[in-house]
């Protein structure tokens, strides 16, 4: 199986927009549907509550006719157009059974449209747009309590079959995962807290895909900030996307890498391979 995560940062905008940042998104979801993944992970849709519209379906028709989609959006008492999830896995696939699950999280985060489920015969493909502990890390002890029940939640399904998961995780675990980690051990995605959480995530029968494949390579990343005009050029980057996988599938891994999404900044896409 191969598949592509991406947090898109809008696909709302991707779909619709022609400013020039929509337009560098666009070009990186084409590159992402030509490289034919079986499944294609998508965080942080900022869909409505209703979802894609006939004018999203028009053009993912047009850019992605060999797929089916599953969404959600983050819905009331959470923000409106906010967080969200999508699927896209090729028609020619077992026909998943698909499940939103909510996993006790504090707040309105189960709410958000945070994970989605894909349920095959001899897998689970599950993605996860983590919360953000937030700048001044009012969200910390939330985020907390979110890795312990998502922690849970991928080891529930992993007794019953072996569990794929992906996404944003908005950690960066070791210092090697960020370029600056002496400037950020009070930042949110790298504070001891949420460092924590991942190991211990970890630690429930989970191999974190990239370290197993490429050990301790430095200098990759798969975010830099938008807002830091020379992040991306300097390399300044973060990596907090993630490919999860049960320890006793991480040798059939046989790739785990970034996708260069070329001058636009913020995340880019990460790519998986798992033999059969």
């Amino acid at each position: 199986m191969k598949l592509i995560s991406w947090n898109i940062d809008s696909l709302n905008a991707a779909l619709t927009s022609d400013s020039n940042r929509a337009l560098l998104t666009r070009a990186t979801l084409q590159k992402v549907i030509a490289l034919k993944p079986d499944v294609i992970a998508i965080q942080e849709t900022k869909l409505s509550v209703k979802g894609l519209t006939s004018k999203h379906i028009e053009v993912i028709t047009q850019l992605a006719p060999n797929y089916n989609y599953a969404w959600r959006s983050s819905v009331e008492p959470a923000r409106k157009g906010y967080a969200g999830t999508l699927f896209f896995y090729l028609k020619t696939l077992e026909e998943p059974k698909v499940t939103f699950p909510e996993i006790g999280a504090p707040t309105t985060m189960d709410a958000e449209g945070r994970i989605i489920t894909l349920e095959f015969d001899n897998l689970f493909v599950t993605q996860v747009y983590t919360p953000n502990a937030g700048n001044k890390l009012e969200r910390l002890a939330d985020r907390q309590v979110w890795d312990q029940k998502y922690a849970d939640y991928l080891a529930e399904l992993d007794k019953t079959k072996p569990v794929l998961a992906v996404g944003d995780f908005n950690v960066a675990h070791h210092e090697i995962d960020l370029a600056h980690p002496d400037r950020n051990h009070m930042s949110a995605g790298f504070t001891d807290e949420e460092r924590v959480g991942f190991t211990h995530l970890l630690s429930r029968g989970f191999t974190d895909a990239f370290r197993h494949v490429h050990g301790d390579v430095e200098g990759v990343y798969s975010w830099w900030a938008q807002r830091v005009r020379t992040s991306k050029v300097n390399n300044s980057g973060w990596r907090i996307d993630y490919t999860i996988v049960s320890d006793r599938i991480a040798d059939k891994v046989t790739k785990a890498e970034m996708i260069d999404s070329g001058t636009r900044q913020d995340h880019t896409p990460i790519e998986i391979e798992i033999a059969e």
